[in-house]
């Protein structure tokens, strides 16, 4: 039989070349469940703090706009094919109140409803983040 040898200098090498390398990453979400979808909306729990109009990100990827806030759940407007979605999944509130892409750098582009490209032209530059809704300017 051959003799096995631990070095331990050799496993504290090991250990510390992958601590340099080590970047851990915190990141905090809020989660919710689906309680039921239906017609384009889909009824969430969970997210007490959501806000209207916030994105809410599913978990196959689409996003609901949160629009009818009760007390113990939101209607949300799911922006997309429902199909994927099912009761119990998981849902992200994102923080983010929905808002499009305005600028010169939209001249010329084919975009969705949320402002993302579709004419294959890549991403879009010279833009700004825009709220949706906002309050309109007063009449002087």
């Amino acid at each position: 039989m051959s003799d096995l040898t631990i070095n331990t200098a050799d496993i504290a090498a090991a250990i510390k070349s992958n601590l340099e390398d080590f970047a851990p990453t915190l990141e905090q979400s809020t989660v919710g469940r689906v309680l039921e979808v239906g017609d384009g909306i889909a009824r969430v729990s969970g997210l007490p703090d959501a806000a209207v109009n916030e994105m809410l990100r599913f978990e196959n990827g689409l996003i609901g706009l949160a629009l009818n806030l009760d007390e113990d759940s939101i209607g949300a407007v799911v922006l997309g094919e429902v199909e994927g979605i099912e009761e119990g999944q998981p849902v992200v509130a994102t923080g983010d109140i929905l808002s499009i892409p305005v600028g010169d750098g939209l001249l010329g582009r084919v975009v969705n409803p949320l402002g993302e490209p579709v004419d294959g032209k890549g991403p879009l530059s010279n833009v700004q983040p825009r709220r949706m809704e906002i309050q309109a300017p007063g009449i002087t």
